[in-house]
């Protein structure tokens, strides 16, 4: 008999939730549970019947000595190691390509605000950006950036940022934008005073309808990709 099939999602900060990944998930049949180990960095954590973990974005690097940084590395390491599907986003991302050996620095340009993305020939063919169109505008909103891990595969950039997102083996994925940002969500980043004057034209709600449904497909393909790991280990 399965047991529930749960992901686990690492907020970093309240402002940047699951967003509309949180209604894919419950769409399909599969539960979250968030994990804040930047607020409690001694939570106790375990892998034991999770079907798959997610790394979200954050206004911290991962180069930087938090202790929950070194933990979140080691969980990705773990579910990788195990199979387990990984999604990062943005700092999350930055996280797996970490993990994975890659050097994570400072983009020569901030990206800040909708802007067009490309697939690579790669791209094109992979099961999560197949659903894209090229080019694709998304929500871009980092400084860092990152080397292509070995062995991974580069699936989309920008005129700004060469690797926009990866595939590493079949189900691990690191996406440096924003897909999963609901307007409300977008609407809170650009009132944050810290995000500076260069929000001011950012229109919250600009591909809502776009956007919604472009993440539906990628997230929907993510999670059946969780829920067929899940029930290939029995959970």
């Amino acid at each position: 008999m399965l047991t529930a099939m749960v992901v686990l999602a690492f907020r970093h900060e309240p402002a940047e939730p699951l967003g509309w990944i949180a209604e894919v998930l419950t769409e399909v049949g599969v539960e979250f549970d968030y994990v804040d180990l930047p607020e409690n960095p001694s939570a106790n954590v375990s892998l034991r019947h999770i079907a798959g973990l997610i790394f979200l974005g954050g206004s911290m690097s991962v180069n930087e000595d938090h202790p929950y940084i070194r933990r979140e590395l080691g969980f990705i390491d773990q579910a990788l190691a195990a199979g387990l599907p990984v999604l990062g986003i943005c700092l999350g991302a930055q996280l797996l390509a970490k993990a994975l050996g890659a050097e994570v620095y400072r983009n020569p340009t901030p990206e800040l605000g909708w802007a067009p993305v490309w697939r690579t020939e790669a791209g094109h063919r992979d099961p999560l950006l197949g659903h894209f169109r090229d080019p694709e505008v998304v929500l871009h909103w980092h400084e860092e950036t990152f080397d292509l891990p070995t062995g991974a595969t580069w699936l989309a950039y920008s005129e700004a940022c060469r690797h926009q997102a990866f595939r590493f083996g079949s189900s691990a994925y690191g996406l440096q934008f924003h897909l999963e940002a609901t307007p409300e969500m977008i609407a809170a980043w650009c009132s944050d005073s810290s995000a500076g004057s260069a929000t001011a034209e950012i229109n919250p709600s600009l591909y809502r309808e776009r956007m919604r449904e472009l993440s539906g497909a990628v997230f929907g393909a993510w999670a059946q990709m969780v829920k067929r790991a899940a029930r290939g280990a029995g959970a």
